[in-house]
């Protein structure tokens, strides 16, 4: 029977995380475009202003992430985790596929952008509902044993996804032509994203709706919207707060920090070629994914709040320095000199496994946080908020506070401040959670 039901749940799992691992990868290739729709979408006599409207367009579709999880994290309350996994797919999947057809502003003027930042809202909107949700979909399927490291595999479907992303736009970039990547090159992860969208939509249609909310429908619970009730009751509303605060900000301020604006602050600021900087990205992604599972592992064995807290407290403390030293060592990178890249290499790593740290124990942290009726709209609309609001307008708060006081550096200030009040109000407030029954 044990055999049995570890081969329906690794059945649940890929199926699951092949899904999330699209969203991310339809929603974050986005991101790693940013410098190349700059000219193509927001053309200016001003690079840097092009590349903050580029950025504010990805910002766009963060920020109406909360609407999303709020619509679809309700509906899943009602209707069940597995029908909202459908709409979902299917909405990021059109979506994406969409963009890969779009006219430039060279083509259709003032509509390319607007086109644009409207696929991006439909974007923002399926992340919602996908990304906290499928945290709540999976952990229920876990049982109770290693429930850390068995749910913190649906965090690596992000990096999995910038790292899909960026194999392809390295090769891409290494077999044309710039002229020829800036005609059409851009456009082929977008249109990769519909095979994916074909095999993601017939994995999900076989997936099982969770023993949790089945026990639910015994007790005649399933329909009650309780997003409204979330907020009348006080202690899920600490949990709430805490969840959007020192978990799921942090964690989105430090993926943003390591596996986004890394990437931009090497190309565009201090100017290492992209082709680089995409090799040393892809490595340090790899380097992340057994950190991670590491991580889960090591929530199930010391608490989930020990582990995360050892994050927050690395980053509010390392992530200036890293960034400063990324600065000096790219002087060298440029001359292309094997020292500076190798510092860069051991640089972008150990930032890596400070990420690990806080989203290896989360997928589990995110439901165990909450009682089953009210979970997955208690857990997805602060999740989202805090990547929406918080981690995703990152890229563009940093760049704009950097050239503000005409400084590359002087905007990381801002996520290592917020991650120090992260860890504060953490080491006062966050609950331990491991352990904890899911059907309550």
């Amino acid at each position: 029977m044990q055999k049995q039901n570890s081969h329906s749940y690794r059945k649940v799992a890929i199926a699951a995380c092949f899904g999330t691992f699209l969203e991310w990868y339809d929603f974050l290739t986005f991101a790693t475009l940013a410098v190349v729709f700059a000219p193509l979408f927001f053309p200016s006599s001003d690079p840097n202003t092009a590349l903050l409207a580029s950025l504010a367009t990805f910002g766009v579709g963060m920020v109406v992430r909360p609407i999303g999880a709020a619509l679809f994290g309700s509906m899943g309350d009602r209707i069940g985790r597995k029908p909202v996994f459908m709409i979902t797919i299917a909405l990021m999947g059109v979506a994406t596929v969409c963009v890969g057809f779009l006219p430039t502003y060279a083509q259709a003027g003032i509509w390319a952008p607007i086109l644009l930042v409207s696929l991006r809202l439909l974007q923002g909107l399926s992340a919602g509902g996908e990304i906290g949700g499928s945290a709540v979909y999976l952990t229920e399927h876990a049982g109770s044993d290693y429930r850390g490291f068995k749910t913190s595999f649906l965090q690596l479907m992000g990096p999995l996804g910038i790292l899909f992303s960026t194999l392809q736009i390295a090769l891409l970039r290494g077999h044309l032509s710039p002229e020829e990547f800036l005609a059409w090159g851009w456009r082929v992860p977008f249109w990769v994203s519909l095979i994916l969208l074909l095999i993601a939509f017939k994995a999900r249609m076989a997936l099982e709706e969770t023993p949790v909310f089945l026990e639910l429908i015994k007790k005649g619970q399933e329909t009650e919207s309780q997003l409204i009730n979330n907020f009348k009751d006080p202690e899920i509303r600490k949990r709430m707060f805490l969840l959007f605060l020192c978990v799921s900000s942090s964690g989105a301020i430090l993926f943003f920090c390591v596996q986004v604006y890394t990437s931009i602050f090497l190309k565009a600021t201090v100017q290492v070629p992209a082709k680089l900087v995409d090799q040393l990205n892809i490595y340090a992604t790899l380097s992340l994914l057994p950190m991670t599972i590491f991580s889960g592992w090591l929530s199930d064995k010391f608490g989930r709040r020990k582990i995360v807290l050892s994050g927050l407290i690395l980053g509010a403390l390392l992530i200036l320095p890293a960034f400063y030293l990324l600065e000096i060592a790219a002087i060298g990178a440029r001359a292309n000199h094997p020292s500076s890249v190798m510092v860069i290499a051991i640089i972008l790593i150990g930032l890596s496994g400070i990420l690990a740290l806080v989203v290896g124990p989360q997928t589990a942290l995110i439901a165990e946080l909450f009682p089953a009726k009210s979970r997955n709209s208690a857990a997805t609309l602060p999740h989202n908020l805090a990547a929406g609001w918080i981690g995703g307008l990152l890229p563009f708060i940093v760049t704009w506070i950097n050239q503000y006081w005409g400084n590359s550096i002087a905007g990381l200030w801002y996520p290592s401040i917020f991650l120090a009040i992260s860890a504060l109000i953490a080491i006062k407030y966050l609950p331990e959670t491991s352990g904890t029954s899911l059907i309550k």
